[in-house]
């Protein structure tokens, strides 16, 4: 199962460079929260892909389940919400204000100094 994982997270990775090189705002948003999910199925299964109870203390098993990469994974989540949110905030309010979604269109010209 952790091979297919792997490979799952590196075919996001993929897609999410592939996305963040394109000239498009929306696509380079979009690829960084691929790219950004890749990284944590990545940490999710780096962890191992366990099987066992939930370590609780009234709870008697033979093996339990390490909370921390669950925790932290979480954790990255929302602040990758949260990281995705600001961009997209920024590439609405550029895209408002210039008109322009292309990247390629928001480079400025050797005589706007």
């Amino acid at each position: 199962m952790e091979i297919i994982m792997s490979i799952l997270a590196g075919f996001l990775f993929t897609v999410g460079l592939y996305l963040i090189l394109t000239k498009n705002l929306i696509r380079i948003i979009i690829g960084s929260s691929v790219l950004s999910h890749g990284a944590h199925l990545l940490l999710l299964t780096m962890a191992g892909l366990k099987t066992g109870a939930p370590p609780l203390l009234g709870l008697e098993a033979d093996t339990y389940v390490d909370p921390l990469p669950q925790a932290l994974i979480l954790t990255a989540i929302v602040i990758s919400f949260g990281v995705t949110s600001f961009i997209l905030v920024l590439g609405y309010r550029t895209y408002k204000v210039t008109g322009a979604a292309e990247t390629d269109q928001l480079r400025g010209t050797d005589t706007d100094e």
